[in-house]
């Protein structure tokens, strides 16, 4: 049983034995420098190449970071940012960011919205204040944001402060980070 046991333990070395041998063996045929340089090289292009590709999934991984949150920040400011004289088109720049239910309910909710706005006049100037990913793989994320905005309506001419603590879900649709969902949350 011990004998067993020793040599799975020793499987895991072989290479490195024959890889000795070889080296020992050029050795004694006068060929030790160009076969340990050999050996240097190809552990050297191996771990070059492991390193590149190490480099390279962590470029792309911030790059998709940087570009989740872009997305959900510029959601958030177009959810946050309405003008009842321009509301067509920030109702627009709020659907274009959109898709899934997120996209269908304030579809559904957009012609409701366009009176009321109109009717209270309502002016909305949001700023994200700060982002962070919660969770995001190569196809989809959530991103909590941190977004205030200053509101002016018939009822409030002088403005009224608005804080939002938002969780914006995001997937990857035809190369673009679109809304899904949002969320009040806090």
């Amino acid at each position: 049983m011990t004998r067993t046991l020793l040599a799975r333990a020793a499987r895991p070395l072989r290479p490195l034995r024959r890889l000795r041998t070889a080296v020992v063996g050029a050795a004694r045929r006068g060929r030790a420098l160009p076969a340990g340089l050999a050996v240097v090289a190809a552990l050297l292009t191996a771990s070059s190449g492991w390193l590149g590709v190490h480099l390279y999934e962590r470029h792309e991984t911030e790059r998709r970071h940087q570009d989740i949150l872009a997305a959900a920040r510029q959601s958030a400011l177009n959810f946050t940012s309405l003008d009842y004289r321009h509301y067509d088109r920030d109702s627009k720049n709020v659907l274009n960011g959109a898709t899934g239910d997120f996209e269908k309910q304030f579809s559904a909710q957009t012609a409701e919205l366009t009176k009321l706005v109109a009717a209270n006049k309502s002016v909305s100037e949001g700023q994200v204040l700060d982002a962070g990913i919660a969770k995001a793989d190569e196809r989809t994320a959530r991103v909590l944001l941190v977004a205030d905005s200053k509101v002016t309506n018939t009822a409030a001419p002088e403005g009224t402060a608005r804080n939002y603590r938002l969780q914006i879900d995001l997937v990857l649709e035809d190369g673009r980070w679109l809304t899904s969902n949002v969320e009040f949350i806090g």
